[in-house]
C-alpha cells in the first residue's frame, strides 16, 4: 500500500447524499478478483447521464472526491474503494461516511476525511467556482488547505500511523514475522501445521 502523507490535487464535487456502494460500483463488477480495472465501473450508471460531474473535462485527472453526506452506505464491498482508487482518487471528503466504507477505505489506503457540513459545503462551492483550484490533503498536519483556507480534521492515531507508513493488515502482520516464526518453531509437533 502506498503511504499517504500529503497530497495536492484537484477535486470533483459530487453533490449527492446517501451514495451507496452499489452506486459507487454496481454489482456486475463484483465478479473480478483483481484490485485493478474498476475505473470504468465507477458510478457507471450515473455516467450514462450526459454531463455527469465525473466526466466533465474540467475534472479530468482530479484526485480528490468531495461527496455529500453518508457516502459509502450499503453493503460492504472493497470494490467500491478499489474503483475510486483505480480512477485515481487518493482521498474522499464528506460530512459522514458509512462505518464499513470508511474502514475499507483506510484498510486499502484511500483516505476518508470527515469535515463539518459547512466546511464540506465551502469546499464544494470553491471547487464548483474554480475547478482548477488545488486542494491539499495533509495527513501529517491533519488539515485540508485550499484557496487560502485551512480546515483541520480528526483521524484516530492508529489509522493515521498506518496510512502514513503505508501498512495494510498483511504488512502489519508481517512486521512480526520473526516472532511468528519463533512461535511456530516452538509449537508442539503433534499440533496441526499449515503445510
Amino acid at each position: 500500500m502506498e503511504p499517504f502523507t500529503v497530497h495536492t490535487g484537484r477535486a470533483v464535487p459530487l453533490r449527492r447524499s446517501d451514495v451507496d456502494t452499489d452506486q459507487i460500483i454496481p454489482s456486475d463488477w463484483l465478479k473480478r478478483v483483481e484490485r485493478t480495472g474498476f475505473a470504468a465501473g465507477l458510478f457507471s450508471e450515473w455516467r450514462r447521464q450526459p454531463g455527469f460531474v465525473l466526466d466533465r473535462p474540467e475534472h479530468a485527472g482530479a484526485t480528490i472526491l468531495v461527496a455529500g453526506v453518508n457516502f459509502g452506505t450499503g453493503s460492504s464491498r472493497e470494490h467500491a474503494v478499489w474503483s475510486l482508487q483505480d480512477h485515481g482518487f487518493r482521498a474522499v471528503i464528506s460530512e459522514r461516511f458509512a462505518d464499513i466504507f470508511r474502514g475499507n477505505a483506510h484498510n486499502g489506503g484511500l483516505l476518508a476525511v470527515e469535515l463539518a457540513a459547512a466546511d464540506v459545503e465551502d469546499l464544494t462551492a470553491a471547487v464548483e467556482a474554480d475547478p482548477s483550484i488545488e486542494v491539499t490533503v495533509d495527513l501529517v498536519a491533519r488539515e485540508i488547505r485550499y484557496g487560502g483556507r485551512v480546515v483541520a480534521f480528526e483521524l484516530d492515531g492508529y489509522t493515521r500511523d498506518r496510512l502514513l507508513a503505508g501498512l495494510d493488515n498483511i504488512a502489519l502482520t508481517l512486521q512480526h514475522g520473526g516472532e511468528i516464526t519463533q512461535y511456530e518453531r516452538a509449537r508442539p509437533p503433534w499440533l496441526p501445521t499449515a503445510s
